[in-house]
């Protein structure tokens, strides 16, 4: 019989709130072109993440879960991630999937409704974004359990919110990566609000890096907002998942300082003045100032940063806007690798009334 046991989870943070260094910094931070990428990559998700927002609201774009205050965890999970790794992400990973290769106009073509935006052309073997909540756990451990399988060297790296540990699927990928030795990294964005749900009502544990615990694996938390943090404690848990076969479950804290979708009003049931005090933690304005005392990073740069994110924003804009509709038969044409014959009469339906439709628009006046 086991005599008893104790556990803890170590915490992570290498900036505070000020961008000032509460330990030494890891030895992979003289790779300066890596911490500048870090941050660029960072400065230009939230713009593109402010203009999906606009779209939305004039009516260019549907609904959209913005990351604004969560880009270091998406940003450095991208960048600590090898190529041939999976990546099997939620529904707030667009700076992730562009790292991966997807391109901005993708992403808002996906959040527009166009579907051909999750093709993943760059990055066949990741999964689409997973609207569900905890589903795409489970498939990350079959994913994973598959490489393993083909001897693959392959990690897979799957993401999901603080609500979703809630759900079964979470314990039961946590538990399968454990009994199994699975090549897995899950990343949990506690951003501490499950849409209107604070965490204090998610949960009792203190963490939600103590559930890896019971899965016998390793669990971490990390400061979200710190951007050393997150991409020392992910790179080093994907090389532990890719030389050893560990998997680690990672609770990066954040804050959620957006609605939780465009659908949303977050005022609702959010504190003005709690929003306020965690404007002050943001990960971007905490990276430029360790940046700046590092002499890395000055006034100039930024401007110029500024302008080119800003033409790569105007230009995935005109490039969304210019995708041509797709005919209403798409909503079969991609469901079945061969279309059964019982659905023919219906799309050939559809396509009659979409030229009946296109004939009445063509030689009418309005």
């Amino acid at each position: 019989m086991r005599g008893r046991q104790q556990f803890s989870i170590h915490f992570l943070q290498y900036l505070d709130p000020a961008g000032k260094l509460d330990l030494p910094l890891p030895e992979w931070t003289t790779n300066t072109a890596l911490l500048l990428a870090i941050y660029e990559n960072m400065v230009l998700a939230r713009l593109l993440d402010q203009k999906a927002v606009a779209l939305q609201r004039t009516g260019q774009m549907g609904t959209y879960p913005s990351i604004l205050g969560q880009e270091a965890i998406s940003v450095c999970t991208g960048l600590a991630m090898a190529k041939h790794d999976v990546l099997v992400p939620y529904y707030r990973d667009a700076p992730t999937q562009m790292l991966r290769g997807t391109s901005p106009a993708e992403i808002y073509m996906y959040w527009g409704g166009d579907e051909r935006g999750g093709n993943l052309n760059q990055a066949s073997r990741d999964l689409p974004i997973c609207v569900p909540i905890a589903t795409q756990l489970t498939q990350a451990a079959g994913v994973a359990t598959a490489l393993k399988i083909k001897g693959e060297d392959g990690v897979v790296v799957t993401t999901c919110g603080d609500g979703a540990t809630s759900k079964g699927d979470f314990m039961e990928a946590l538990n399968l990566a454990g009994v199994w030795d699975l090549p897995l990294v899950f990343v949990i964005n506690n951003n501490r609000w499950a849409i209107s749900l604070p965490l204090a009502q998610q949960t009792r544990a203190a963490t939600l890096a103590q559930k890896a615990i019971a899965a016998g694996i390793d669990g971490i938390q990390i400061d979200g907002n710190d951007p050393i943090a997150v991409y020392d404690a992910i790179s080093k848990a994907i090389q532990s998942a890719r030389e050893e076969h560990k998997p680690t479950l990672i609770e990066a804290l954040s804050y959620r300082l957006c609605d939780h979708t465009t659908a949303d009003d977050a005022s609702r049931y959010r504190d003005a003045d709690e929003l306020k005090a965690h404007w002050q933690e943001e990960p971007i304005l905490r990276f430029q100032q360790f940046l700046h005392r590092q002499g890395l990073w000055d006034a100039e740069q930024e401007k110029a940063l500024q302008q080119r994110c800003q033409q790569v924003v105007d230009a995935s804009v005109a490039e969304y806007l210019a995708v041509e509709a797709e005919p209403n038969s798409a909503i079969i044409d991609y469901l079945h690798a061969f279309l059964p014959y019982t659905l023919e009469a219906q799309r050939n339906a559809i396509e009659q009334q979409s030229s009946m439709e296109s004939g009445y628009g063509a030689g009418s006046e309005r």
